[in-house]
């Protein structure tokens, strides 16, 4: 995992893109990380990128808060799906969570992304709660926490 740099920008849309066109259908619409400006992000040291021989297959997106490091976004490209990156990428972010002191990791997904969620618990995420989508009238948000253990 490598901080994204502005010049993959453009990789970050289309991996982003591909990884969430799954659930453009179930939602709607594209779903918030595929609306994304990604470039304040990238200043940020916000967006990590999994490479392998210089293609993206991964990556994720987070940021620092004090008392916690919220998931933002967590895509795989759909031909390396099925291999667990998607594990992958959760440890590195508690990695991350880890070596800064945060005694957190904190997401939110939609309520219909319910593979999403099956694959948060079943890592260790925990519901905190659900609440209405402020960017999208009718769609719901499901809050989750795991704790960080040293």
């Amino acid at each position: 995992m490598r901080p994204a740099r502005l010049e993959d920008l453009a990789a970050v849309q289309s991996l982003t893109e591909a990884a969430y066109e799954p659930y453009r259908a179930l939602l709607g619409g594209p779903p918030l990380p595929v609306t994304e400006d990604y470039a304040p992000r990238i200043l940020r040291d916000e967006v990590w990128l999994r490479e392998r021989s210089e293609v993206v297959s991964a990556l994720a997106v987070f940021e620092r808060h004090a008392d916690h490091l919220m998931i933002v976004s967590l895509a795989v490209a759909p031909d390396c799906q099925g291999q667990g990156i998607g594990i992958e990428l959760l440890r590195f972010v508690d990695a991350k969570a880890a070596t800064w002191g945060f005694p957190e990791v904190r997401l939110y997904t939609n309520s219909r992304m319910e593979r999403n969620i099956a694959l948060y618990r079943a890592y260790g995420f925990q519901e905190t709660g659900r609440r209405p989508n402020p960017y999208r009238p009718g769609w719901t948000l499901v809050d989750m926490t795991k704790s960080i253990k040293d």
